[in-house]
């Protein structure tokens, strides 16, 4: 079923102690920005600085997009403040017309990022999209594994607050992020989810993320990567790493 046509986009990006990797990650955006309105959609883009105490502020500030603070030190509560910011710029237009977009400071976007996501809205009220790891940051034995267990052209199902979009009348429908530290892009797809939002999702715009194996909330991406590797090398040499090694 056709949805309302977006004619604008939110896009936002919390922040905490990323000064080693935002700068890339702001270029990235930028460019999918540029590509979103030479489309002619409209664009609201939100940095949300959460409790750094590095120099993301002045790598944020010289992307020229217009930055947040915020002190909570908590994900969810820094994409609900960028959103809400985000959204205010956009109170001329009804929120069915409006998509929001989720990355993450340690993640690159790919130019038609926006694009993508602003055809899916055509059809779908929630857009999950993949994520693949810097390779740059991985062993060899996880790379192979990777590229075996990641075939290209697959529908995907998981959720990656750095590669998240939705309809802002499913958010606001559902209540938006929660406040907290960590899972709060499946708390929301899960509530979405149960009031019946179309979810599409596949790896068209995937999201080139951080390989790191220590990242900024504990049960996050790069937990997950430091635990596929010590099961990947337990596999192969019958020992796994230490709980916590990097």
């Amino acid at each position: 079923m056709k949805r309302p046509v977006v004619e604008a986009m939110v896009a936002v990006i919390p922040v905490r102690n990323e000064a080693d990797l935002l700068e890339p990650s702001l270029v990235a955006l930028a460019s999918a920005v540029q590509a979103a309105r030479e489309a002619r959609l409209r664009c609201e883009v939100r940095i949300v600085l959460d409790a750094c105490t590095d120099a993301s502020a002045e790598i944020a500030i010289a992307s020229g997009f217009p930055v947040l603070h915020c002190d909570a030190a908590r994900v969810g509560a820094a994409r609900r403040h960028g959103i809400a910011a985000g959204l205010r710029a956009l109170d001329d237009l009804d929120a069915d017309r409006v998509w929001i977009a989720n990355t993450d400071a340690d993640s690159r976007v790919p130019p038609h990022w926006l694009t993508h996501q602003h055809a899916t809205s055509r059809v779908a009220d929630i857009w999950l999209g993949t994520v693949r790891p810097d390779f740059a940051d991985l062993s060899p034995i996880q790379r192979e594994h990777w590229l075996r267990t990641h075939p290209r052209g697959r529908t995907n199902l998981n959720i990656h607050g750095a590669n998240l979009g939705l309809r802002a009348q499913s958010y606001i429908e559902a209540g938006g992020f929660a406040s907290i530290g960590e899972h709060e892009d499946v708390d929301l797809v899960s509530r979405c989810r149960a009031l019946g939002a179309v979810i599409l999702g596949s790896d068209a715009a995937e999201v080139l993320t951080s390989g790191r194996f220590v990242g900024r909330s504990p049960g996050g991406y790069a937990e997950f990567l430091r635990g596929q590797a010590s099961e990947l090398i337990a596999d192969s040499s019958g020992e796994s790493l230490p709980r916590g090694a990097s």
